[in-house]
């Protein structure tokens, strides 16, 4: 593998031939991947740091006559040539292709021309020998083929004459009435086949002669549109060069702090966007030289899927003086907005979570720790190679790839942050209690930043609750209520003014690179007082280098909460991870907006970290972008703090990076359901570190509940027979209700639960485990 230090070349003056772009090249251990500027002319490909270094400095060639061409994945190429090893990377598998044909097309190129160099015409331009003498060898095979078919033609007319002489010698001969019919027949097969043949050869000759015709003419376009790419790569790189130059400037600005611009999904302007407009409008005014950047300098290109507005930072001593004709959400002035409390108690919240969570129930002490994480080693490839494309709840999984929770807890894990539910109770504007809605939304997603183990899949007829009504003010209960499709129902009931229902199936594929979890199902949210109804669903998570390499999640695709009583909405986008994106990892950026149509608030943070928002003053259309899509310019007051995350617990990363909640979520305790997940054996073992006997228990408990869904399916096909109707699986705590607001067939919690637990009498639960 080449290192950083590669042999300096001479740089290389491209032709109209020149395929060149942006790869990045393996470096060392040290500096991984870097970008670099790769051209590829006359059959070989050099490389600079950037662009303008084409003028003096050349990092290094490869001649790809006698260099070896592979791929490793679907954005890896590996060029091997003379004992050295180069490792480069392409953006996307398209680019990745479109290089390794140029790659191939050269090599066969470079190939000829060392073979055939006397073919080569003297008269010809240097820039485009390569392209002329690939045509005349073309041509030139072209005519020694039509040749080899003349002369076939020739032999078939001399041998089809004799065959034709020979057969009217033998019509002659006094032969039985039947062999002269035959020989005829013969006869005139011949004729066809010799009619046959001149016509292939005739349009042979046409075809090289069409191509004789047309071939410069197809040659002078793509000439023309090579020089076109050229062009436009060197109006792009300018831009950059120019983007770049303002980025800096707008750092260097004074003032700065208090009038902040920034640019969701692309980079930071300056503040007055009117002025900056004008500038990026006057390309020549701004030079892209920079002499506070070192060598290593990279432009990257602008990502596609660019966001729809834009935010500009107001003053707020200014906006107090025009307040009056400034309108909030609530009726007031813009300065007076009630997050301002809230956003400060929430952004201490991590330093003081342990200890309000102790002084609420201080008679309750919960665990803070599990037994570590044994380390198994497991081949994941010899169980998933014949899993692709398949339903991953079907797929027979042992623990090794668990966490010692099951999807029922993971789903009440969505409650972390249920004090953000508690302040949206006290908001009196309905757009303001939308952002900590929102904020609640993107919370549940903390969890799974580190958390790539998979949760067990409950057995039909599980339950799990979590009764923290005396110190947290809220109970959950969660069943399974449907195995295939694996379908939970959710309800949370608060004491502080609201409840939370919600019925989830997940949907998930193993893609062999990279699963999908695609969770299905509306999320149904209501408040006593206001009697305010959020409706929103949930976003896809991948999980990446399902074989090789360290697994890691992602969440990406957009989420729509609607408040069906005032018809406000909230937009939230997850973008998803890039690469090449200078955009930070994990981000979320929303608007909420009211029945109208206009924009209120603009949400901004990561789904791991925390969540802001600005209230916005004033709006207005920005310039189009490059699709045609027209910028919302919001202009907001300062952000506030939303949501941030609690600090993970001591030890974290050997107790399957659970939070402080997770960590008690399957701690035992006395009175719960025999149907709850703290119940269940296999889970039970490999949370304590048996594995092996946690397999054992888990083949048992799933072989039970296929007998008992056989079971099951015997009595229906026995019910059809005598002509009576079967019901079905009727889950216990849960009924299945049309749901008024979305029209669709859903499980209400039908009540009974907590009043069973109060009495100790858990006579109707079925035999799960």
């Amino acid at each position: 593998m080449s290192g950083s230090g590669e042999t300096p070349g001479t740089p290389v003056s491209p032709g109209p031939d020149t395929y060149k772009g942006w790869l990045f090249k393996w470096t060392n251990y040290l500096k991984g991947y870097q970008r670099r500027w790769f051209v590829l002319s006359n059959g070989l490909l050099s490389y600079y740091r950037t662009q303008a270094e084409m003028a003096h400095t050349c990092r290094g060639t490869i001649n790809l006559s006698t260099a070896h061409i592979d791929t490793e994945d679907s954005c890896n190429i590996v060029l091997s040539s003379g004992g050295r090893t180069y490792h480069l990377k392409a953006s996307s598998e398209v680019q990745r292709q479109k290089w390794v044909t140029a790659l191939e097309l050269a090599k066969a190129k470079a190939i000829r021309l060392m073979n055939n160099q006397s073919d080569d015409s003297g008269d010809e331009e240097p820039s485009s020998q390569s392209d002329r003498s690939e045509l005349h060898s073309s041509l030139k095979s072209l005519t020694s083929k039509l040749d080899d078919l003349s002369a076939c033609n020739d032999l078939i007319a001399k041998h089809g004459a004799a065959l034709q002489r020979s057969l009217s010698e033998l019509e002659n001969l006094k032969l039985p009435a039947e062999s002269g019919e035959k020989i005829k027949s013969v006869n005139e097969r011949a004729t066809l086949f010799r009619i046959t043949s001149n016509a292939m050869i005739n349009a042979c000759r046409d075809f090289l002669d069409l191509a004789e015709t047309h071939s410069r003419k197809w040659h002078r376009a793509l000439q023309y549109e090579r020089e076109q790419r050229i062009r436009l790569e060197e109006a792009i790189e300018q831009l950059a060069k120019q983007h770049n130059s303002l980025e800096r400037a707008c750092r260097g600005a004074p003032g700065l702090s208090s009038n902040t611009t920034r640019v969701h999904g692309t980079t930071k302007v300056k503040p007055c966007f009117s002025i900056c407009l004008q500038i990026m409008g006057s390309a020549q005014a701004v030079k892209g030289e920079a002499s506070d950047e070192d060598e290593e300098t990279e432009y990257f290109d602008a990502m596609e899927d660019a966001a729809a507005f834009i935010t500009v930072t107001a003053d707020p001593k200014q906006h107090r003086r025009s307040g009056s004709s400034l309108s909030s959400a609530s009726g007031g002035h813009p300065e007076d907005w009630h997050l301002e409390d809230h956003a400060f108690h929430s952004s201490h919240q991590s330093s003081h979570h342990e200890s309000k969570r102790k002084d609420v129930l201080p008679n309750k002490r919960r665990r803070t720790h599990i037994p570590d994480k044994p380390n198994y080693s497991l081949n994941l490839w010899s169980i998933m190679k014949n899993c692709i494309g398949k339903e991953l709840s079907k797929i027979p999984m042992p623990v090794n790839f668990n966490e010692p929770l099951s999807m029922l807890q993971r789903l009440t894990e969505d409650l972390e942050y249920h004090e953000l539910l508690d302040k949206a109770v006290k908001c009196e504007s309905s757009s303001e209690q939308m952002c900590f809605v929102a904020a609640f939304s993107v919370s549940s997603y903390s969890t799974t930043v580190h958390r790539t183990a998979k949760p067990f899949n409950p057995l039909l007829g599980e339950t799990y609750e979590l009764d923290r009504l005396e110190d947290l003010g809220f109970r959950s209960l969660c069943e399974q209520v449907s195995h295939h499709p694996p379908a939970a129902a959710h309800h949370v009931y608060s004491r502080n003014g609201w409840t939370l229902r919600q019925e989830i199936t997940i949907a998930s594929k193993f893609r062999g690179k990279y699963l999908s979890i695609m969770p299905l199902g509306d999320i149904h949210l209501e408040f006593h007082s206001s009697g305010n109804h959020y409706v929103w669903r949930k976003v896809t998570s991948t999980v990446h280098n399902i074989i090789v390499g360290k697994l890691w999640i992602d969440q990406s695709g957009d989420i729509e909460i609607i408040n069906y009583k005032t018809k406000d909405k909230c937009q939230i986008k997850f973008t998803p991870y890039s690469y090449f994106s200078r955009d930070i990892a994990r981000k979320v950026t929303g608007v909420v907006t009211d029945a109208n149509g206009k924009g209120h608030y603009v949400l901004s943070g990561t789904w791991d970290e925390k969540m802001e928002c600005e209230k916005i003053v004033q709006s207005s259309h920005g310039n189009s972008s490059t699709e045609g899509k027209h910028k919302t310019v919001y202009q907001t007051l300062p952000s506030k703090l939303l949501w941030k995350k609690y600090p993970l617990p001591e030890n974290a990363e050997n107790m399957y990076f659970f939070s402080d909640l997770a960590l008690t979520l399957n701690e035992l305790e006395d009175g719960v359901a025999p149907t709850d997940s703290r119940q269940r054996p296999d889970q039970r073992l490999m949370e304590i570190g048996k594995w092996d006997e946690a397999n054992v228990e888990k083949q048992r408990l799933e072989e039970k509940q296929r007998a008992v869904r056989r079971k099951r399916e015997a009595e229906a096909v026995e019910a059809l027979e005598e002509g009576n109707d079967y019901e079905g699986y009727q889950p216990l705590w849960f009924e299945r209700k049309v749901d008024s607001y979305t029209g669709e067939l859903i499980c209400f919690y039908k009540g009974g639960y907590w009043e069973a637990k109060e009495k100790r009498d858990w006579s109707h639960c079925p035999d799960v485990f």
